[in-house]
């Protein structure tokens, strides 16, 4: 039977192409976690470890000596970067443009963080205080992840149902950012701060004159990294920060903003998460036994991933279609819409990311909250794409937009 060339379906067909085309980004992601898994528990964890955390310099260069650092604080910044074109596109002239089309993705998003969260808490409350610092870590859904195993169904799923997963991700995605800007941010240095925010003025005076070129934008950026990464904010956030200046056209009305995220978006996917995958998802579990993967940590991370995820966006797309605040995806079901619903329990890169970044100094911990991340992912992977597998039919055989 043919695609449906419906609006929805036609609108999403770029966004499709620049994001997801099939499923190998999320595959790429999995093989990546299976290998970190594999190398760290071999007779090369030794070389694992030493090649990502061994000092690489006898003294701090730009406040990174390892390999480790400068994947998390620098080739990550390229990733944030890429967020930050997809949020401000999805905002202007996407998904995200109108009040109404902001409704349902952003009270999702946020009750897709906000219940993770507390989930998160009930399991780690009357344990060492040090554990409430991992609170945000199950509230991210990790987009490449979660959209390669809905590519997975292919044409089975809706279409609106994928954009309404890319949607929510990306409003999931801001509120990471957020998070990450304001709570796990060191003290900050006013002077490096100031010198940032002179940066970031230029680069919008640059936005205001329409320059055609990305070369300035890009030279500016570089210098706002190093600014914001001496500055005690998170030095990724400068990622965003330069993204957000980017006009969405040139002085010649070309699509200068998405140029360059199509550019972009095939190199962050394809080298740079997974680089950061790798260098980050490996963990010796040997060394943990089963009381550490049965610890309080990684079983509260996992429930909020698995558990507060689906109840938090379940609940509050139910909530919103029943009192008429905004209608659930067009021609997706109630099981289907729980599938999906589960699948934002997906939550690899930006809660390995996070995670890194709530426990400074407890090398446990971290290799904790990386067990309760890969293991509360793989199962909202298996259950969510189980559960659409089962419920869902070709977007043609539906023959109501609303099904109850």
């Amino acid at each position: 039977m043919a695609e449906s060339t419906s609006p929805v379906r036609s609108f999403f067909a770029p966004v499709r192409a620049l994001f997801v085309g099939d499923a190998s980004a999320g595959v790429l992601l999995i093989l990546v976690a299976v290998a970190a898994m594999l190398v760290a528990n071999s007779a090369l964890h030794e070389e694992y470890h030493h090649l990502f955390h061994g000092l690489w310099f006898s003294a701090d260069t730009f406040k990174l000596n390892t390999l480790h650092l400068w994947i998390n604080d620098g080739l990550m910044a390229i990733f944030f970067f890429v967020v930050g074109l997809e949020v401000k596109r999805e905002w202007i002239e996407g998904q995200l443009s109108t009040a109404e089309q902001r409704r349902l993705p952003i009270l999702a998003a946020a009750a897709g963080m906000g219940v993770p969260a507390l989930v998160y808490i009930f399991f780690v409350s009357g344990e060492a205080s040090v554990l409430m610092q991992g609170w945000a870590i199950p509230a991210a859904t990790d987009i490449a992840f979660a959209m390669g195993v809905l590519g997975l169904l292919g044409s089975r799923v809706p279409a609106s149902l994928r954009l309404f997963l890319l949607t929510v991700a990306i409003v999931d995605d801001i509120g990471a950012v957020l998070v990450i800007a304001l709570v796990y941010t060191a003290g900050i240095k006013l002077t490096w701060l100031l010198g940032a925010l002179v940066v970031v003025a230029i680069m919008f005076g640059l936005n205001r004159m329409r320059i055609s070129s990305v070369v300035p934008f890009i030279l500016l950026a570089l210098v706002l990294w190093f600014f914001v990464l001496n500055s005690g904010v998170h030095a990724t956030i400068a990622g965003v920060v330069a993204a957000l200046t980017i006009p969405m056209r040139g002085r010649n009305d070309d699509t200068m903003l998405e140029h360059l995220e199509h550019g972009l978006a095939p190199w962050s996917a394809y080298l740079i998460v997974p680089v950061f995958g790798f260098a980050n998802a490996g963990v010796d579990i040997s060394g943990l036994g089963l009381e550490g993967v049965l610890a309080p940590l990684p079983i509260a991370i996992a429930a909020g991933l698995f558990l507060g995820k689906q109840v938090g966006i379940f609940a509050a797309i139910y909530a919103a279609d029943r009192v008429g605040f905004a209608k659930r995806p067009y021609q997706a079901t109630w099981p289907e819409v729980w599938g999906v619903s589960i699948l934002c329990g997906i939550g690899f890169t930006m809660s390995l990311f996070i995670g890194e970044l709530a426990f400074p100094g407890y090398r446990e911990l971290i290799d904790e909250a990386k067990i309760g991340i890969l293991g509360g992912s793989l199962i909202s992977a298996v259950v969510g794409y189980a559960i659409l597998r089962m419920t869902t039919t070709h977007p043609d055989d539906i023959k109501s937009p609303y099904v109850s």
